[in-house]
């Protein structure tokens, strides 16, 4: 079987930040990498469901609302995909940047009720919003 692009990548050397990690037919892949792969830190995962909400909601709200195919996280827990048509990394960045600030704004969890989430119960805004301040000094550091 032939390998997928992300297994690609040497995780040993990949860092921090964000990276275009595919494009195909008009979607582009944006591997919004917030920890360092097999370092022992990964994402606590009701902070990581929070910032799925949060960046999920904020983004599909946002002027490029139509543009956002898919967002979620990565199975590993150190970071998310962001899917776009039709976007470099040149103008996602400042969109990312935005919508992480704007996140950092809300003070509730979207779709944080049972009827609205399978697992409501695990969210963590304070950690989420840690880890995205985190983030967000990463990506203005131009990484």
């Amino acid at each position: 079987m032939e390998k997928i692009k992300s297994f690609t990548i040497d995780h040993r050397t990949h860092k921090p930040g964000l990276y275009l990690s595919g494009a195909a037919r008009g979607i582009s892949t944006f591997d919004l990498r917030f920890k360092f792969p097999n370092k022992g830190e990964y994402l606590d995962i009701a902070a990581m469901h929070t910032i799925e909400h949060l960046f999920a909601t904020v983004i599909r709200n946002s002027e490029v609302k139509d543009d956002v195919v898919y967002f979620g996280p990565m199975g590993c827990r150190t970071g998310f995909y962001l899917l776009m048509h039709d976007t470099d990394r040149e103008k996602a960045l400042p969109l990312i940047i935005k919508a992480f600030e704007d996140c950092l704004l809300l003070t509730e969890i979207p779709g944080n009720k049972e009827e609205e989430c399978g697992n409501y119960k695990e969210h963590d805004l304070q950690k989420a919003k840690e880890e995205i301040k985190k983030y967000l000094l990463i990506l203005k550091e131009g990484r």
